[in-house]
């Protein structure tokens, strides 16, 4: 059976990045092919090439008005892009071409859509004093983070906590459940 292979895409530090990558390291079915960043100093960069996974820089121009992303993409035989922390809404022609799996730190629908990234949500999950919070794994379609959802974990939000608090609640169960479902995902993929 032909390996499947995943594309990772990410803009910034690349903590979720490392763990798939490191997740899959082992795995003789689901190969962690490249990753994939839209500036050229995201940490995600260096912890992919530390694990010897091939990177690829690109800008907005070529993001969003060529279909060079895709070609490359299919011409490494990717199957699937998973998004870790990568901040820009998708493009149609990647969007038909690929399974595209994203992960979002809250429980959506509620504190999803544009700006709604990284402390951004655990600040709205504290001022709006609720008791939970958590994880959402969803497909990608046109809209920030409105794709049909895959998995929910929930952490409890206590009255005391600050958003970085709550932001190392949400990143423990990120890295504990991201890459076992992209796994079911991507082994369901035909």
């Amino acid at each position: 059976m032909e390996e499947k292979r995943i594309a990772l895409f990410a803009s910034g530090s690349g903590t979720n990045a490392e763990n798939i990558i490191k997740y899959f390291s082992e795995n003789e079915k689901i190969k962690v092919d490249s990753l994939w960043a839209n500036k050229s100093d995201a940490y995600a960069l260096v912890r992919a090439e530390n694990n010897n996974v091939e990177t690829f820089v690109f800008n907005r121009d070529l993001f969003y008005n060529t279909n060079e992303i895709v070609e490359t993409l299919r011409n490494r035989k990717v199957n699937v892009i998973v998004l870790a922390g990568f901040l820009w809404l998708i493009p149609e022609n990647l969007i038909e071409n690929f399974t595209i799996i994203n992960i979002h730190p809250a429980l959506l629908p509620k504190y999803g859509g544009k700006g709604m990234y990284g402390m951004n949500v655990h600040k709205a999950v504290i001022e709006n004093k609720e008791s939970h919070s958590g994880i959402t794994i969803h497909f990608v379609n046109q809209n920030y983070d409105e794709g049909k959802i895959i998995f929910q974990a929930k952490c409890e939000v206590l009255p005391n906590d600050t958003p970085e608090m709550v932001a190392e609640k949400v990143h423990k169960l990120e890295y504990q459940h991201f890459p076992a479902v992209i796994e079911t995902v991507v082994n369901d993929i035909s």
